[in-house]
């Protein structure tokens, strides 16, 4: 018996100590999340497996953080566990808590890393806590900054691209079109943020320049305000014969909320859309599904919805879109297919299934009472793309009927108004896969969007199944211990 015993202990002491080999050899865990957050990427997986040189990542996190914050540390931890395992070892990292430090606080405050603050319950009181997330990357004489790693957003998409930053030898160029009254880059500043991860930005002014340079492997029009002479139409449309790739983001009408009042505007730019097989109409989109306006009454302000701001928060499976939680535009207007049979026409964005058109000029009655029947179509076509052949050569040409959406500092912007942008640009110049990271962490998925059957099936299982487990776990044991009193009452049994 003593000698079963002791093969035992020491063949379970074996697995475990294998166990542990092997543990420190190979990562291995689970994803049942919806949207594969705990999987890498084809993408990063590509990146790591042609690093050249070791990568060394310093994480800066706190020691002592709220259980929320504690499984950031703990999620960041277990990636670059698996970047580690995924790179063959040219990946190291390690964690650091610089609140022990001060010489050290003070260095990261040079790198631009600061400790935030938040909220941490002791005794039943609250208190203010300052709390290092943060992470520095190093790749031969090269570093990158992740200043913050913010809960619930994508820790792939930051490592990864800040990876291939350090490693990649020469970027593609894009270019974004000036000289007719868009928003300069200054403007711009969250999209040319997002952008210059993967690519050298210029601009492109068409008053200036003779022609739009093929070095360019796509470029943006964001929103331009003035009119446009005929040669510069003629110096896009030459740069698209050649293969090239544009994105058009403009007003096809505009609203004025001081006089509140909208009209048409670019006329220039809609009817040379038409030669692209683009057909806009100057027609303002509402939906019911859309963001709202601050209205003052007295000394009170308070938010009221505006149909003429559409939410989009349902998409239909476009690779540009994938990912996305919601998009809002402002004063959008309705898209359709114009051109011929050599031209493929592609819808990205669409309205929800209750939607509809005013015309302009049209008077925004912010006190107006909508109704059902003011929203009589559904799915408008608000961005897409047209994807052309000429003489062999394929270009491509996406265009989405607001011009605000991207630029920084608008009202009501939301997140993914510029994560829409830059999948566009990824989508058309990247063949990486980047484009499916940037997305991949959930923004926002609030219950109330969620039919009203799928929420009380939600909810009755999660108040039912617990019960449910705990009597069907009561029901084996009380049968298996029956079974165990009948076979001892037999009279053969020991």
């Amino acid at each position: 018996m003593k000698k079963n015993v002791t093969i035992s202990a020491l063949l379970i002491t074996g697995i475990l100590i294998m166990i542990n080999i092997l543990s420190n050899r190979y990562f291995l865990r689970f994803d049942i999340t919806k949207e594969k957050q705990y999987t890498l990427s084809k993408a990063t997986k590509n990146v790591l497996k042609n690093l050249s040189d070791p990568v060394t990542i310093t994480a800066y996190f706190s020691t002592d953080l709220p259980a929320d914050i504690l499984k950031t540390k703990q999620d960041f931890k277990e990636m670059l566990a698996e970047y580690a395992t995924r790179s063959k070892g040219n990946v190291n990292y390690e964690f650091i808590d610089p609140g022990t430090d001060p010489e050290l606080e003070n260095k990261l405050a040079q790198q631009g890393i600061q400790p935030i603050m938040i909220s941490v319950r002791e005794k039943d009181q609250s208190k203010q806590q300052k709390a290092f997330l943060a992470a520095v990357l190093k790749y031969g004489d090269q570093e990158e900054v992740i200043p913050f790693i913010q809960p619930g957003t994508s820790m792939e998409y930051d490592l990864t691209t800040n990876i291939k930053k350090m490693t990649v030898s020469d970027k593609p160029f894009v270019g974004i079109i000036q000289g007719q009254g868009e928003p300069d880059l200054q403007q711009l500043g969250q999209l040319y943020q997002s952008l210059s991860v993967q690519y050298s930005i210029e601009t492109v002014n068409l008053a200036t320049a003779n022609e739009i340079a093929p070095r360019y492997k796509a470029v943006l029009w964001i929103k331009p305000v003035d009119s446009i002479a005929p040669d510069r139409f003629a110096k896009v449309s030459d740069y698209l014969n050649k293969g090239g790739q544009v994105i058009i983001a403009y007003d096809a009408v505009e609203g004025n909320f001081q006089t509140a009042q909208g009209s048409p505007t670019n006329q220039d730019m809609t009817t040379w859309l038409q030669t692209q097989g683009m057909q806009v109409e100057p027609a303002f989109i509402i939906d019911a599904k859309c963001g709202t306006v601050t209205v003052q009454q007295s000394i009170m302000r308070f938010p009221v919805q505006f149909p003429y701001l559409p939410m989009i928060q349902s998409f239909n499976g476009n690779p540009i879109t994938d990912g996305l939680e919601q998009v809002m535009l402002q004063f959008a207007s309705p898209i359709r297919p114009s051109g011929d049979s050599t031209q493929q026409f592609t819808s990205i964005l669409e309205t929800s299934q209750n939607s509809g058109i005013e015309r302009a000029p049209v008077y925004f009655d912010i006190n107006r009472k909508w109704q059902d029947s003011d929203f009589p179509m559904h799915k408008l076509t608000v961005g897409a793309m047209v994807q052309q052949l000429r003489s062999g050569i394929s270009s491509r040409l996406v265009v989405y009927t607001d011009g605000d959406f991207a630029v920084s500092g608008q009202q009501g912007a939301l997140p993914d108004n510029v994560n829409l942008l830059s999948n566009t640009v990824d989508y058309l110049c990247d063949d990486t896969g980047l484009v499916s990271l940037r997305t991949k962490a959930v923004v926002t998925r609030p219950i109330d969007d969620i039919e009203d059957g799928t929420r009380t099936l939600i909810k009755w299982l999660n108040f039912l199944l617990p019960i449910v487990l705990i009597i069907l776990y009561g029901f084996i044991r009380s049968q298996r211990q029956r079974a165990i009193r009948v076979k001892r009452m037999q009279e053969n049994f020991g």
